[in-house]
């Protein structure tokens, strides 16, 4: 065991001599020789990069004393191609500043590199020196002295063999840490050299770029004073010709001079003259420019006055044409036909689509124009109510109208237009500023109280409406009973509605209940077009009796406001189930009432009032013994624009509609006979004409119904 020991001890011994030799051969001479290369070349770097700072600063020099040398120019092409080499030699300088400082971080980092590998040797060296140490502790008298003491101290030896072992292999790790040391400082080594490799290139790089640039740079000093000479003989000659054609001018100049002094002298006697031109002038040109002022002033006030009187005469005519045209209207029995033109709200929203495609003519409130698709197109109706027109405004245009009920007339009002135009509105309005219904029934209460003194005049009301093609009463307990439209009794002609409910009215109080109770039953819902869309077309019937108090002369007249539902688009508002069956039969009615003015416009036999209950109601309002009105509502916006110009296009066709003259209803109990009642019955309708201001009510016509009516009760009074 001992002899092992002794083996593996000379063993370890050899192996940490060879590690020694090795790494002082790495450490010393491919250090020193890689040290001394490096540091040669740097030296060889910082004087070749001194001569070059000194090359560059003689070139600058000379550059100056150049340019000094040169002649000043200033809007040449060499002053130009001059600044263009400067320039060129200022980037040349930056790039040679630029190379410069490379060179110099390049010289710090071999510093640096060569600093570090020193210090990584060093302590290489440390660690081969420890390990000499303790190889030192380790020495073979040692081994030789645990031999003798053998025999006698065994167990001694058995623990010191053991200690001896345990070193050994403490040792060998020792080596084997050593080793990867060893390979990492090669390996670092290495890279060091690579490093400085890579730096020689690029000193070789900028060592080359320098000397191009330094070539080019004399290139273009050369190039520079070539020019420069160029430049100066070129400068030279055009200044020789241009002394010599100064001088010519001169010369000439002199001659010309010599002969201008006449004609100077002339020119100054000129000069004096205009000079006293010039100085009367300004009251010349004020009496002129206040004369001028004067003939304008009059010819603009003569045109202001032949203006004004052309537009009195405009005027003039305008108010005959209309007059004429009412006339015209009430003998035919014209239908009269009335537009209004809802505003644009801001509910409405904003965009294309909402945008205005109605305008109106300032001159003429009876034309409107209708723009889409890049055309206009014109309309004319008996008057056109603008955005801004108020609900007084409206009812003041029918208030005459409305008035002839009293006097014994049938009156029929009814608003068309599509759904969300404004006819609910124009017909019912706000609490706050009510429509047509209610002023109507404020101004009847007013003519009564005006009339008690010779008439005894009754007002009732009764309320219906059409749904779903069923007459339905609003005033009712059971609004959903349905109700039929049948002919007289009586034998007139007249149609009537067993079973309607008709309330006296005496106050407004009355009527608001009446309103109130009404416009509860009525049907009503909500639509992708109109948030409160009304879906039915809703009657308010207003009868007038009066008797006179001294005549006994008896008179009915009946006035029919009509809202009708609003035409409407299945695809646009969105209309599905009950909705959907309403706005079929909405439509379906609506096209009905064009089959019977279109009848009526062509005047066939054939009247088709029975196709609907709408046009059924309206028999006695459409057939000649009425006076009729039609109030179109339209919408202004874009999107709207095509159920606009169907509903103008409609009312046009009304208002070519004659119906005749309408008919006074007059019933006389005291003529002893028809000769007599007819007399009294054409000169108290010939008086009241005369009172009524509505175009229609100038004169009294008869319906063949009113004369049946006349004998009879003439006879029966007989």
């Amino acid at each position: 065991m001992i002899s092992c020991l002794q083996e593996d001890k000379v063993r370890l011994q050899e192996e940490l001599n060879t590690t020694e030799s090795k790494q002082q051969g790495l450490g010393s001479t491919p250090q020193s020789q890689g040290t001394t290369d490096l540091e040669k070349h740097l030296e060889i770097l910082v004087l070749e990069n001194d001569r070059l700072k000194q090359e560059l600063n003689g070139s600058q020099l000379r550059f100056q004393q150049f340019r000094a040398s040169l002649p000043t120019c200033t809007d040449c092409e060499h002053s130009k191609e001059n600044s263009r080499l400067r320039e060129q030699m200022t980037v040349l300088q930056l790039e040679l500043e630029e190379k410069t400082r490379q060179l110099s971080e390049l010289e710090q980092h071999l510093k640096d590199v060569l600093q570090d590998r020193a210090e990584r040797e060093e302590r290489l060296n440390k660690r081969i020196r420890d390990c000499h140490l303790a190889l030192a502790k380790q020495s073979t008298p040692g081994v030789k002295y645990m031999t003798k003491k053998m025999e006698v101290e065994s167990s001694r030896m058995k623990q010191d063999l053991e200690e001896a072992q345990s070193r050994n292999h403490y040792l060998q790790e020792q080596i084997g840490i050593q080793r990867q040391l060893l390979t990492e400082q090669e390996q670092q080594l290495q890279d060091s050299w690579r490093a400085s490799a890579q730096l020689q290139a690029q000193i070789m790089m900028y060592e080359a770029e320098l000397e191009q640039a330094q070539g080019e740079m004399l290139t273009a000093l050369q190039k520079m004073e070539d020019e420069k000479n160029q430049a100066i003989e070129e400068v030279f000659q055009h200044a020789r010709s241009e002394m010599k054609i100064v001088h010519d001018n001169l010369n000439g100049v002199r001659m010309n001079l010599l002969s201008i002094q006449p004609a100077l002298k002339t020119l100054t006697s000129d000069y004096n003259c205009l000079k006293n031109h010039v100085r009367d002038f300004p009251c010349l040109l004020q009496d002129a420019v206040s004369q001028t002022k004067k003939e304008i002033y009059q010819a603009v006030e003569e045109a202001k006055e032949i203006n004004q009187d052309l537009l009195r005469k405009y005027k003039r005519e305008m108010q005959l044409r209309k007059k004429c045209h009412n006339e015209l209207v009430r003998l035919r029995g014209n239908i009269r036909v009335l537009c209004r033109v809802r505003p644009i709200t801001r509910e409405d929203g904003a965009g294309p689509d909402n945008r205005n495609v109605v305008s109106f003519d300032q001159d003429d409130d009876a034309v409107l124009y209708v723009s889409h698709r890049g055309k206009t197109s014109m309309f004319e109706l008996d008057k056109v109510f603008q955005p801004y027109a108020l609900q007084a405004d409206i009812f003041r245009e029918v208030q005459a109208l409305i008035t002839s009920c009293i006097d014994g007339y049938n009156v029929c009002i009814f608003a068309y237009g599509q759904t969300g135009s404004g006819k609910t509105y124009t017909m019912e309005g706000l609490p706050e500023d009510p429509g047509i219904n209610q002023r109507a029934l404020q101004h009847l209460f007013g003519e009564v109280a005006e009339r008690s003194t010779d008439w005894d005049l009754t007002i009732t009301v009764s309320m219906a409406e059409i749904y779903n093609e069923t007459l339905r009463n609003l005033l009712a307990k059971d609004p959903s009973e349905k109700l039929e439209i049948k002919l007289s009794p009586d034998g007139s002609g007249q149609l009537y509605v067993p079973g309607l409910i008709q309330i006296r009215v005496q106050s407004v109080d009355d009527i608001n209940k009446v309103f109130e109770l009404g416009r509860v039953n009525r049907a009503t819902d909500f639509t992708n077009v109109n948030e409160r869309s009304s879906r039915s077309h809703a009657l308010l019937i207003v009868s007038v009796t009066g008797i006179n108090l001294t005549s006994g002369v008896r008179t009915t007249g009946k006035l029919n406001l009509v809202d009708l539902a609003g035409s409407e688009r299945v695809g646009k508002s969105g209309a599905e189930g009950p909705r959907l069956r309403e706005a079929q039969n909405i439509n379906k009615s609506l096209l009905a009432l064009g089959d019977v003015i279109c009848a009526l416009r062509s005047k066939q036999p054939y009247i088709p009032f029975r196709n609907s209950k709408l046009t059924y109601l309206l028999q006695d309002s459409l057939s000649g013994d009425s006076k009729t009105l039609m109030m179109v509502q339209v919408s202004p916006m874009e999107k709207n624009v095509n159920e606009t110009i169907c509903s103008l296009k409609f009312a046009q066709r009304v208002r070519s509609v004659e119906l005749g003259a309408a008919g006074r209803r007059v019933e006389n109990q005291h003529c002893s006979s028809r000769q007599e009642c007819e007399l009294e019955s054409s000169l108290s309708a010939a008086q009241q004409g005369r009172h009524n201001s509505y175009p229609g009510g100038n004169i009294v016509g008869k319906s063949t119904a009113g004369k049946r009516r006349l004998v009879a009760s003439s006879e029966l009074n007989h």
